[in-house]
């Protein structure tokens, strides 16, 4: 877990932290404070939150505090990291099935920061989804199984 990052314990709050937040990506990374990767991508976060206040919040979330998004966005690889706009779920085009998070820790800070930059302009526009600006070969690859398709 990142001393520097907010966390959100129970859905309520995750609720008016997408309610308030305006103007601004919101990111929720989805994990557990133990597990070394949730660390990995914290260290990250924490590392990157200064640099863009302006454009973003992110906040933490314990995948075991809220069973309701956890089972909302599918989120069965952790960490997983989700983003809004204005209350609006932002689909990021990784070049995977799965549009609606981001599995996995990002290789660098660089690729982080470009995405939060990449999702703001593209919401500013109007758009609901965007493409990632991360190179393909550091996006984590899982095996993601849709069940009843």
């Amino acid at each position: 877990m990142s001393l520097f990052l907010a966390k959100l314990s129970c859905k309520r709050d995750i609720d008016e932290v997408i309610k308030t937040v305006a103007e601004k990506v919101l990111v929720l990374r989805f994990g557990r404070d133990e597990d070394s990767v949730c660390l990995q991508l914290d260290e990250i976060l924490s590392k990157t939150a200064h640099d863009l206040s302006n454009m973003a919040s992110i906040y933490i979330v314990d995948v075991d505090s809220a069973p309701v998004y956890t089972r909302y966005f599918d989120i069965s690889y952790i960490p997983s990291t989700v983003f809004f706009f204005n209350g609006q779920h932002m689909k990021v085009d990784y070049g995977s099935p799965d549009h609606t998070k981001f599995v996995g820790s990002f290789k660098t800070k660089q690729d982080f920061l470009d995405l939060i930059e990449v999702i703001y302009r593209g919401a500013m526009r109007g758009k609901m989804i965007v493409k990632s600006p991360i190179d393909p070969q550091n996006i984590p690859k899982y095996d993601l199984l849709y069940h009843g398709i």
